[in-house]
């Protein structure tokens, strides 16, 4: 991860950094071997950028993290999710447009 503003979200710090947040908090499921993951890799990145102060970015590497993956019941990657308040109010499967993703993400900051 190249971005300061990109967190490594795992089992031990979700509660805290995606439940607990008081901004919302913009999740990319990944895994390493993902093409299309590593195709929006830069994308995440610049949105963490773009938005720090104003929404979290993580990324969970669901082989490292199967059982984060199984509760929010992730079956494709990439998928990323938006969670605000810690409750999830988007879901993004598959590769997207930056676009798609600003887009949930200013519903979000509403």
């Amino acid at each position: 991860m190249a971005s300061k503003n990109v967190l490594e979200l795992n089992s031990n710090n979700w509660e805290a950094e995606v439940l607990q947040s008081p901004i919302p908090v913009l999740v990319d499921f990944w895994a390493t071997w993902c093409g299309p993951c590593r195709m929006i890799a830069p994308t995440i990145e610049a949105l963490a950028d773009q938005y720090a102060g104003r929404v979290k970015v993580g990324k969970v590497d669901v082989d490292e993290n199967q059982e984060l993956a199984a509760r929010y019941r992730v079956t494709s990657i990439p998928q990323v999710c938006l969670f605000k308040n810690g409750q999830e109010v988007a879901r993004i499967i598959g590769a997207n447009s930056k676009k798609a993703y600003e887009d949930a993400i200013e519903q979000a900051l509403r």
